[in-house]
């Protein structure tokens, strides 16, 4: 019989060694690894059960014994012989309320695509299918062949049937017609965000995101997201400087493609897991802030994403382009930036066009797993390209169609790390460290491209974009209310123990520490160097929030108290400030 064949050469990969002791979880274990090895060779109805151990200890007088395996009786001839796949029939377009079938079909790749009227081009939808006609039957296959069409973001459900065919099965071979169900997501959706933000400095309000989907847009899966936000925002404490207000306005257009779109044509096996995605943004913003500057920005990306595994992700966005325009600032600022050129720097770098790429390692998608880590690494260069064309203007930098444009090189990682403990309890670690150089055409980073310490993401026992650079007291300086904190080096470190309260909330104890810095010493920032003396530099912050967590959708509420402060003089550092704690509100997991 050809399934003892197929059994046996596969015992090499057998868990069961000689002189073990008997034991009967082992056996089942074996049955299930023989049935997975069986299915990946096409036996389409084999079952672990059909499998038995038999013991022989009669030729031994020292509890030793001859184990056997055989299929048992009666077991229908159908199970023990392997099945190929005659049709693969396709419906892009299956409603599942409707026991009908479409009749007519168009034949692509040796595939039968089912539609009264054309839904998805398959041309487009054939990469994804990895079943073909002539394959012997593979469960494996049909997995990802499921997660890959899911993966478009068109389709609700992705159902795949296999029907016998009877009438053509032989002793040795079984027929499949392998059936492809695809349920479509509605075409457009609106969905609508009321959200509440708080800031540095007191700066709180409401906030409103509007987004419009439209799939499957040229029928072939592209995918159009228009977003709108609008954002108001008051000072409603904070000194001589509260009343402040702003008003941020966005919108943001995504294509995403569902395909590779290159010049150069990729060997598909490259790309076994999922088929990357191309994604093109077309973005605007624009920041009104009273009394100091208002800011519009100008986005534009092209770039591709992809799984490698279940794990691993990339993202590449080989055209990345922002343009920023400073306009009508008030004598106030004005001042403000002549007072303080490393800002005014950073304002002036106009025009960014680089490269962006990310790397994401996620350990965290395994639920049962003790040990789980999270590992991602960004990299973004601006500025080689333009630097072979740019003309030097008056002031001595570089210029491309009149626009001062930046140069960097910019590179941070962050790594977690959770330790589950079982009953819902979990130690949840994370250390991020970031640093960008500016050069060439730059003295220092972009505004938009500098890092912030502290917030309900970073270190939450100070505000958002309060906490540095280094050493730096914004109240000694009479700065307070008129820019962010920021520096190009960023280091972060994060513990938190979370359990279980009751359904639905959990709470957490949770320490922080971190800050920003310059590499280059800014007059105007007293402190703001980094140094080898960093660890005595590093804000530290403790405290306990409540999470309330509804399937996977989590509102977080943290209190959070200064233990070190390094604005503060030396020696005075050290202040546990219980008495003023900051209240983080936030949507999703810090960590």
């Amino acid at each position: 019989m050809i399934v003892y064949k197929d059994i046996q050469e596969n015992f090499g990969q057998s868990v069961i060694e000689g002189d073990m002791r008997f034991d009967l979880p082992t056996l089942k274990v074996e049955r299930e690894r023989i049935d997975v090895d069986l299915k990946k060779k096409g036996y389409y109805n084999f079952n672990p059960g059909f499998l038995i151990f038999e013991a022989d200890t009669n030729q031994y007088n020292n509890k030793r014994f001859d184990l056997f395996l055989r299929l048992k009786k009666d077991v229908p001839p159908k199970s023990v012989i392997p099945y190929q796949i005659t049709t693969v029939n396709v419906y892009p377009n299956y409603n599942v309320d409707e026991d009908s079938i479409n009749a007519n079909y168009e034949r692509y790749e040796d595939k039968n695509y089912f539609q009264d009227e054309l839904f998805f081009k398959p041309k487009y939808l054939d990469p994804y299918i990895l079943l073909e006609a002539g394959d012997y039957y593979d469960p494996e296959k049909s997995r990802n062949t499921s997660r890959r069409l899911a993966s478009i973001g068109s389709y609700k459900f992705v159902n795949i049937r296999y029907d016998e065919i009877d009438t053509l099965a032989t002793d040795s071979l079984g027929l499949l017609e392998a059936n492809i169900f695809l349920s479509p997501l509605k075409k457009r959706a609106i969905r609508a965000e009321l959200q509440a933000v708080t800031k540095s400095n007191n700066f709180a309000g409401p906030g409103l995101a509007l987004t419009f989907s439209n799939r499957n847009l040229f029928k072939g899966g592209e995918s159009l997201h228009i977003s709108a936000n609008f954002g108001y925002e008051v000072q409603v404490a904070g000194g001589n400087q509260s009343g402040l207000n702003s008003i941020q306005l966005g919108l943001t257009n995504d294509l995403i493609i569902p395909r590779l779109l290159f010049p150069i044509k990729i060997d598909d096996d490259f790309f076994e897991y999922s088929i990357p995605k191309t994604k093109i943004t077309l973005g605007g913003d624009y920041l009104l802030r009273s009394q100091l500057y208002s800011l519009a920005s100008l986005t534009a990306k092209f770039g591709y994403y992809w799984n490698a595994n279940r794990y691993v992700s990339h993202e590449i966005n080989p055209i990345s382009l922002n343009y920023v325009d400073l306009a009508k600032t008030t004598p106030e600022f004005d001042q403000i930036l002549l007072d303080n050129p490393f800002l005014r720097n950073s304002f002036e770098q106009q025009f960014i066009a680089g490269l962006t790429y990310s790397f994401i390692y996620n350990g965290l998608v395994d639920a049962n797993k003790p040990h789980v880590f999270f590992f991602n690494s960004n990299w973004d260069i601006a500025g080689n390209s333009l630097s072979l064309f740019g003309k030097k203007s008056a002031t001595g930098k570089k210029e491309i169609f009149g626009l001062e444009y930046a140069q960097y090189a910019k590179a941070d990682i962050d790594f977690r790390y959770h330790y589950r403990l079982g009953g819902g309890q979990t130690i949840a670690t994370r250390l991020f460290a970031g640093i960008g150089i500016p050069f060439g055409n730059s003295d220092v980073m972009p505004f938009s491209k500098q890092y912030f310490s502290g917030g309900p993401y970073s270190v939450r026992a100070f505000r958002t974009r309060s906490l540095g650079p280094g050493t730096f007291d914004r109240n000694s300086n009479n700065t307070e209310g008129f820019f962010d904190q920021t520096g190009n080096v960023r280091l972060e470190a994060n513990a938190e123990y979370r359990f279980p309260l009751f359904q639905y909330v959990n709470g957490a104890v949770f320490a922080d520490a971190g800050n920003i810095w310059n590499t280059k010493d800014n007059k105007e920032l007293e402190g703001d160097k980094f140094s080898s003396n960093f660890i005595n530099e590093l804000g530290i912050g403790a405290g306990v929030g409540i999470r309330i967590d509804i399937q996977n959708f989590v509102i977080r509420f943290d209190l959070a108290a200064p233990l070190h402060d390094p604005a503060l003089p030396q020696g005075n550092r050290w202040n546990f400030d219980f008495a003023n704690p900051i209240f983080n509100f936030a949507i999703g997991y810090p960590f």
